[in-house]
């Protein structure tokens, strides 16, 4: 089967929200509750997204100053109208993080990394902005197990078209795995790094709760739904249905799992990078 115009594309903010942003948001708290970063800080959210990070930044720890980078205008456009006055926030991409040298105490990334082409760069650059023995911390979803929401999809749209496995992301994304999470923080040079869980509860009122966000078309996921015919679309749909562990009210109970990852600023040297 052909599939054309699949891509990832992360754009527009209001499908984004209803296909995966919900959750995004409800693992930014547990993230910053890991990291246990003291107050009075600067943070710097590098891949900021529709803002859900900078947000829970901003109301739990008591920073000194929040600054979110997207390289995206239609993201930055929606974190504009719900940050604004509260969050700095510019156009720019992880690989060039348009702030100084040593700016800021913490650099974070939510959900980012994978997107990013030269990962081991974005870890350099975000160690640049960030003073030395500083933060940088990120997490990913667990795309190759238990981001059900992701794999049941996944699994289903394989089963009925082989041809859809290089798109999934939990084949993809290697590096959203703990061991390779954490030797990508080794390699750009960091220290003391620890990784670690994060699980959040999914939970969707009915089958229509779980399909529809994935029409929106924002997504390896939902891109590679909306390329498929009127009747292959409805074929996994209904496979879907099938396989999602369904309680007897209608309602599918998942899990999200995000690995996360912290380590220590060694002190930017520009011979590293």
């Amino acid at each position: 089967m052909a599939h054309k115009n699949v891509a990832d594309r992360w754009e527009r903010g209001s499908p984004y929200e209803r296909y995966v942003g919900r959750w995004s948001r409800q693992v930014a708290p547990l993230f910053l509750s890991w990291l246990s970063v003291p107050g009075a800080r600067r943070w710097v959210d590098v891949g900021c997204g529709t803002g859900a990070l900078c947000s829970a930044i901003a109301d739990r720890c008591f920073p000194s100053s929040v600054t979110g980078i997207e390289p995206s205008e239609g993201f930055l456009k929606t974190a504009r109208e719900h940050l604004a006055g509260h969050v700095a926030l510019h156009r720019g991409t992880a690989t060039a993080i348009p702030l100084e040298d040593a700016s800021v105490d913490v650099a974070v990334s939510g959900l980012v990394l994978n997107f990013v082409p030269d990962q081991r760069a974005a870890l350099l650059e975000m160690a640049r902005v960030t003073g030395n023995s500083g933060t940088i911390a990120a997490y990913v979803w667990d795309y190759a197990g238990k981001m059900e929401l992701m794999r049941y999809f996944w699994d289903v749209a394989v089963e009925l078209d082989p041809a859809a496995a290089p798109m999934d992301e939990g084949i993809r994304f290697p590096m959203c795995r703990p061991e390779t999470l954490e030797q990508l923080f080794a390699d750009a040079g960091l220290k003391d790094i620890e990784v670690s869980a994060i699980d959040i509860p999914t939970v969707f009122a009915n089958f229509d709760d779980y399909w529809e966000p994935f029409l929106g078309g924002q997504g390896p996921a939902p891109a590679y739904l909306m390329s498929l015919n009127k009747s292959a679309r409805a074929r996994l749909r209904d496979r879907l249905r099938v396989r999602l562990p369904t309680e007897p009210n209608g309602s599918i109970s998942l899990i999200a799992r995000a690995w996360a990852s912290r380590a220590r600023a060694a002190g930017y040297n520009m011979a590293t990078k």
